[in-house]
């Protein structure tokens, strides 16, 4: 019989080592919960960083795998399906933006945004390379999400970076005039930043962002690979905070577990894009393609979306009851099932303590305990996941305030 040790062992022998892993090994999963090889069920507030959204093993979404997975499974982009056009008319309506490009990740769904963006202005026959992004931002760790990332413990070992990107702080109305100018291509915002700590931009800044775009042409581009389809209670962030957006990035949620992720476009930019600028082995095959709409039936026609608007209101209650409790949590941040305990100390002692009472969260920007959990989860398994959360920053300080 493998062991957890075996496994590890495994791992270190053969995987390139870039993943710092608890040392707990998953083998299947139910709802809201994971169960280690061991048997012992996990509470799981973290959905696979936001991607599990209808949890695990969720019975329409096993269905439609399986039943697509005996007829066909891939084709590539050199042929059409039937699927891919469905999926892209169902993401407009949602959005308002009439077109879709289907990769497999957020940081691909950014890559073509940045290219994009350029090949936008190199059509108007007045080409553009700048890009305004902001500090704390995280947009993936390929060659050309990371160059829009802020934290430099991503960048550093990789420079040079593509060029010409300005960081602006989310509370600098002042530097983000200054940074956006004619020659920038685009402005790149996260509503919600995830990977930097659950931080929600300003009205005043989403404001001065349209501001800066009218005056200056630049286009916008939204990153919903986290907050975006659902997760806050609304299917995009970016109109309830006024951003209109010429692109937008979305994944995670979207396949539900089956990797696929998309940028969407408004027109304008869409007609810029001639045959072979961009594309994608994988990107909106079959299979993933079936399991987005598996998740957009569910999260639309299924109610699933008003779920997370009344069960985020409940996790928002207790955490400021448990904030109440401790002293060392500073701030509560977020909305609908997308939440940030920002802490005076390093947080990480809270993702062990959490595994060993049976609850799964991480870790981010250092002080910041995240919760994502599925959005199926019930009002029941939030008071589970509270109290269990409450025993961790006891076992984790004591009696520390």
């Amino acid at each position: 019989m493998t062991t957890v040790t075996d496994v590890i062992a495994l791992e270190k022998e053969h995987l390139l080592q870039v993943y710092r892993r608890g040392s707990v090994v998953f083998d299947r999963g139910r709802g809201c919960r994971l169960f280690d090889t061991n048997g012992r069920s996990y509470l799981d507030l973290i959905s696979g960083v936001g991607v599990a959204a209808l949890g695990h093993a969720h019975p329409r979404l096993a269905e439609a795998v399986a039943d697509q997975a005996q007829r066909l499974v891939h084709t590539s982009n050199l042929f059409f399906h039937p699927l891919q056009g469905e999926l892209a008319a169902r993401l407009s309506s949602l959005s308002g933006l009439p077109r879709a490009f289907f990769c497999n990740s957020g940081a691909e769904a950014v890559e073509a945004a940045l290219k994009f963006s350029r090949r936008y202005w190199f059509a108007q026959g007045k080409p553009r390379s700048g890009f305004v992004a902001f500090q704390r931002s995280f947009h993936g760790r390929t060659m050309g999400a990371v160059s829009v990332t802020w934290d430099e413990h991503y960048r550093g070992p990789f420079q040079p970076l593509v060029p010409d990107v300005t960081f602006v702080a989310t509370d600098d109305i002042a530097g983000l005039r200054a940074a956006v100018t004619e020659g920038t291509a685009a402005v790149i915002v996260e509503p919600i930043q995830g990977e930097g700590g659950v931080r929600p931009i300003s009205a005043a800044m989403a404001a001065a962002i349209t501001d800066a775009c009218r005056s200056s042409g630049a286009l916008l581009i939204a990153d919903e690979v986290q907050c975006g389809l659902g997760r806050t209670g609304r299917a995009f962030c970016s109109p309830g905070m006024g951003l209109q957006p010429d692109l937008m990035t979305i994944g995670k949620s979207l396949g539900a577990g089956v990797p696929i992720a998309a940028t969407l476009f408004s027109e304008p930019v869409a007609a810029a894009a001639a045959f072979g600028d961009h594309g994608s082995t994988y990107g909106g095959n079959l299979l993933a393609c079936r399991a987005a709409l598996v998740f957009l039936d569910e999260l639309l026609d299924g109610g699933l979306m008003a779920h997370v608007a009344r069960v985020g209101a409940h996790v928002e209650a207790k955490l400021h009851q448990l904030k109440s409790r401790h002293s060392f949590i500073r701030e509560i941040r977020g909305a609908g099932l997308m939440w940030g305990l920002d802490l005076d100390r390093p947080a990480a002692p809270i993702v062990d303590a959490a595994i060993q009472q049976g609850l799964l969260v991480n870790r981010t920007s250092d002080t910041v305990v995240r919760l994502l959990p599925p959005y199926i989860i019930t009002a029941e398994e939030i008071d589970e996941a509270i109290g269990l959360l409450d025993a961790a920053l006891i076992a984790a300080f004591g009696g520390q305030q």
